[in-house]
């Protein structure tokens, strides 16, 4: 098994390189091709020296150079021009790609793997999000396989195994509800971006734990489950479920009901992506259910978390509407981190883009990228 990865020094590929080494030492023959970072390269050197890939890439140019002065590495070749990305994505001496890139800088690549026909192994949740119509054409078209590493999608995969998808009534995705759970709408007015960063279950990246305080990264779940299993977007349901046990279920006809269960840690979703439909042996921590005395679900308040419902808004007006969503999304959680705005500002921005927005119903990549763009200058434009 060749395997490249795109964002290694993050929280999913830390965690998808800890999985490789599990399956080397369970005797299952890996070997990491390539790696890629933004700007974390004191991590990157050290993965670098551990794996020894062929490629490596960092995108952030003034941390390359940096990188290429500081450390010197044999039988590695380093690059950082985004043309080079793509033409290492479509290189053939590896299988499976695990995407772990932030934003919408992972859905190029993502395409560029379908069209080389490799096993994706996906964490990016926007290459779904902005182009769930355009992937799914692709996927049929070039007979690619794309599976998921989020713990929700794993789940969903997991439930659907030798299951007819007619049969399905409610798909149910949890949310641990995340820091403000239990806070109003006028405490929730004064948080501050280290509260909002404290996520009770997870350890993830700084942007994703503001979309899990503001419950978008629920909704980025919703839209991506719609693609990734061609559910019909109505059936697609959000439970607040604290303690991350349950993952996400699946209601059929006849009343029954399939749960995936485990503890909160990625390296499991992540070797099912890898190795699926195979199930390979691993010492990750297993769940322990003496220390649940009992497992709570509520319905979210969509009101205290608007992100939510917005992203159930553009899910069903379609078209380009999840591209606008996803753009002023990543532009006001930028803002938010750097405390320009205030938490609550978030949905407030995307909402006034989604309003102004025209969709078309014929739309490209092209069509994609533009809208993008222009939606986070507007953005700017009014910030500034």
């Amino acid at each position: 098994m060749r395997i490249g990865i795109l964002g290694s020094t993050g929280s999913i590929g830390c965690n998808a390189l800890k999985v490789i080494n599990n399956l080397k030492i369970k005797g299952f023959p890996v070997k990491v091709v390539f790696l890629t970072t933004n700007s974390n390269i004191e991590l990157f050197y050290h993965q670098i020296k551990e794996f020894r890939p062929g490629y490596v890439f960092i995108s952030d140019r003034n941390k390359a150079k940096i990188f290429k002065e500081k450390y010197k590495i044999r039988g590695t070749k380093i690059y950082s021009e985004y043309s080079d990305l793509l033409n290492i994505v479509r290189e053939n001496n590896y299988e499976i790609l695990i995407n772990s890139l932030v934003g919408f800088f992972g859905l190029e690549p993502t395409i560029e793997a379908i069209k080389t026909k490799k096993r994706i192994a996906l964490a990016n949740k926007e290459t779904l999000v902005v182009a769930g119509e355009l992937i799914y054409s692709l996927l049929k078209k070039y007979k690619s396989g794309l599976f998921p590493i989020d713990s929700e999608h794993s789940a969903l995969l997991q439930c659907l195994t030798g299951e007819n998808i007619s049969n399905i009534r409610n798909v149910f995705l949890t949310a641990s509800g995340g820091p403000f759970k239990d806070k109003n709408i006028r405490e929730m007015k004064r948080v501050s971006v280290e509260e909002a960063l404290n996520h009770p279950n997870w350890k993830m990246g700084r942007k994703i734990t503001i979309d899990s305080a503001t419950l978008m990264n629920k909704g980025f779940e919703v839209i991506e489950a719609r693609w990734l299993f061609n559910f019909t977007p109505g059936i697609i349901k959000v439970l607040i479920h604290p303690q991350s046990v349950i993952h996400s279920m699946i209601e059929f006809c006849d009343g029954s009901i399939k749960a995936q269960l485990g503890v909160p840690d990625m390296k499991i979703p992540i070797q099912y992506a890898l190795t699926y439909p195979e199930r390979k042996d691993s010492d990750f921590p297993r769940l322990d259910f003496k220390k649940y005395s009992k497992l709570t679900f509520e319905e979210p308040d969509f009101s205290k978390f608007e992100c939510l419902s917005l992203a159930y808004k553009a899910m069903e007006l379609g078209r380009t509407y999840p591209v606008v969503l996803n753009a002023a999304n990543e532009i006001a959680v930028d803002l938010f981190l750097k405390k320009k705005i205030r938490f609550l500002d978030i949905p407030v921005i995307i909402k006034r883009e989604l309003e102004n927005h025209k969709s078309t119903n014929n739309f490209e990549l092209e069509d994609i990228i533009e809208i993008d763009k222009i939606t986070r200058l507007n953005i700017l434009e009014g910030i500034s």
